[in-house]
């Protein structure tokens, strides 16, 4: 088994500490989202061997599209995997779009579609659907993008929510890009299970994960279709577990209670199943975040989205690793405070320990002058 490894672009801001906010919530950090800084963040990744960056779709961030676009001339290899929202584009132009990218990225972009679980954020959009119908619209919009990208006759589509008549690309995207999606609702699955090429879940404890995966593998099954698997996360890890430790109890001190009342306020409104499940495992509470071994839930308490963090020594995170590896997970989207240092961080402590098991290989050489400061000792034993 051979593991991908990608990491986060932060489009809103970067900061030494939590930012609170995301998922139709205002956010920003102390260090800027600036082209100059989001290029650093992409260079350390790059450097430490990351196949891609995700980036996040929201009001609260930039445009996903535009800034890796931006990136795409600073980057050799590092892959790009753009989130966008399927009800605010219309599904020629998304397919147009990405052949447009492949060809001046040389074959650089991935696809995370995120159909909207924050109904007054749709709303701002333009987007009045509920969310049974976003989840329609979504299956019919993937249908018509996969349709454009494969067929080299006019196409023509009559849906429930979604119409094209004659449409035909004059482009196409070479490689198709993969499509990455995330959903734990029960009309996410079926979208899924038919449309996805990896399907995202987050960081839970190893028996949440593991059913959430046999669900759709078992609808997956149904359409003859076998998917890859991957989970969002994020990372603190050091050179002893102490120390590691000795970083998430910082984040967690540098929390102002106020945000944690804000933001959970804000959270509860969500119709995201996945949000729901990962704003139960803290409920809220600062007293018991280690929800299972190394695994934390500090983060959920003040950012929407992914929550969990894996905490530990190296060789303890990569172990952790493992663990995912097992249920079938060999995408790994992984982020940490602040992106660049803890870029370095995974990269030189946990990267070494997995090509060294034989679960992970760098696909390209490291340049000979490293593009950053080296944060963290790498470690093999």
């Amino acid at each position: 088994m051979s593991l991908s490894f990608h990491w986060f672009l932060p489009t809103y801001g970067d900061s030494r500490g939590l930012i609170a906010g995301g998922h139709g919530t205002a956010m920003s950090g102390d260090r800027p989202a600036s082209l100059r800084y989001l290029n650093q963040i992409a260079g350390a990744a790059e450097e430490n061997g990351f196949e891609a960056v995700l980036t996040p779709t929201g009001a609260w961030c930039e445009d996903a599209w535009l800034a890796t676009a931006m990136l795409v001339e600073t980057t050799e290899t590092l892959k790009f995997l753009v989130a966008f929202r399927p009800g605010l584009v219309s599904p020629t132009l998304a397919a147009q779009m990405s052949g447009t990218f492949q060809r001046h990225s040389r074959g650089r972009l991935l696809l995370n579609v995120v159909t909207g679980g924050e109904p007054h954020e749709q709303r701002a959009f333009g987007d009045f659907l509920d969310k049974e119908q976003r989840y329609e619209r979504t299956g019919e919009f993937l249908h018509i993008v996969k349709s454009l990208w494969d067929s080299r006759e006019p196409f023509t589509f009559d849906g429930k929510h979604l119409q094209v008549e004659q449409a035909l690309l004059n482009n196409h995207p070479d490689p198709v890009p993969p499509i990455f999606f995330g959903g734990s609702s029960a009309a996410a699955g079926p979208v899924a299970a038919k449309y996805s090429d990896t399907y995202l879940t987050w960081g839970e404890p190893l028996i949440a994960v593991g059913k959430k995966l046999d669900w759709i593998r078992g609808l997956a099954a149904e359409q003859n279709r076998t998917l890859d698997y991957g989970i969002r996360l994020h990372v603190i890890t050091r050179d002893t577990s102490e120390a590691a430790w000795a970083e998430a109890d910082r984040l967690l001190q540098g929390i102002d209670p106020a945000d944690i009342e804000r933001v959970q306020s804000n959270l509860a409104a969500s119709e995201s199943e996945g949000q729901r499940r990962m704003r139960e495992l803290h409920g809220g509470r600062t007293d018991r975040l280690e929800i299972a071994p190394n695994l934390w839930a500090g983060v959920g308490l003040v950012r929407g989205g992914a929550g969990t963090a894996l905490v530990g020594s190296h060789e303890e995170v990569a172990e952790r690793l493992i663990e995912y590896s097992r249920l079938g997970i060999t995408h790994f989207i992984l982020s940490g405070y602040p992106h660049v240092e803890e870029a370095y961080w995974f990269g030189e402590g946990v990267l070494p320990i997995l090509e060294q098991r034989g679960l992970w290989r760098r696909s390209v050489d490291r340049a000979t002058t490293p593009t950053g400061t080296p944060f963290a000792t790498a470690s093999t034993s």
